[in-house]
């Protein structure tokens, strides 16, 4: 007869569920979480799929309320009058956008662009090093790389053509008229007058 102590059976561990099923579990326990909550949900989701739209569809707005959220102008939030116009130097302006930094940055083409009129047409521009100039008013220092490091190129010196604008940001980090990607812009191009609330 065997006298030794009785060993107890080795617990078999669980089998945890793969990688696969985990995912699963989380993704059911959002939806459902989702489901419960939808109206916390549903102005981001709207949020999202106008921005989508903004960037992949249809850049142009569609509604008179602009919202800024670049440091170019000091204003967030904008009323938009849609149609021709005749711009006045010191105008508020959104345009499409349509430089040459398009062929680098697909994203930018048709991008709705707020600035202000600095230059019109008969005005002349000119570059001394960096430095830009408009009827020999300096109007800002144009920068050597983009935030990527790319290499930026002053606007070539030029007498501003019909129907075309020299336009600008306040912040000299702004991507405007002073740089050859960016350019001068069309009167086509221009979606509206825009007058800043705050």
């Amino acid at each position: 007869m065997n006298n030794a102590p009785h060993q107890p059976a080795a617990a078999i561990p669980a089998a945890r569920p793969g990688r696969g099923q985990r995912i699963l579990d989380c993704v059911s326990d959002f939806l459902r979480h989702a489901r419960q909550r939808w109206y916390l949900y549903l102005p981001i989701v709207a949020i999202w799929s106008l921005a989508y739209v903004r960037l992949f569809v249809d850049a142009t707005p569609r509604v008179p309320i602009l919202f800024n959220w670049t440091p170019s102008l000091p204003y967030r939030v904008a009323w938009l009058q849609q149609g021709p116009h005749q711009l006045q130097r010191g105008d508020f302006i959104v345009f499409s956008f349509a430089g040459e930094a398009q062929h680098r940055y697909p994203g930018l083409h048709g991008q709705p662009f707020f600035k202000i009129v600095r230059g019109l047409p008969g005005d002349t521009v000119t570059v001394s090093g960096r430095q830009v100039a408009i009827n020999g008013q300096d109007v800002g220092v144009a920068k050597t790389k983009a935030y990527d490091r790319r290499p930026l190129a002053p606007i070539a010196p030029t007498v501003i053509p019909p129907r075309y604008y020299y336009v600008q940001g306040t912040s000299p980090d702004s991507f405007d008229s002073r740089y050859r990607e960016s350019g001068l812009v069309r009167a086509e191009q221009v979606i509206g007058v825009v007058v800043p609330l705050f």
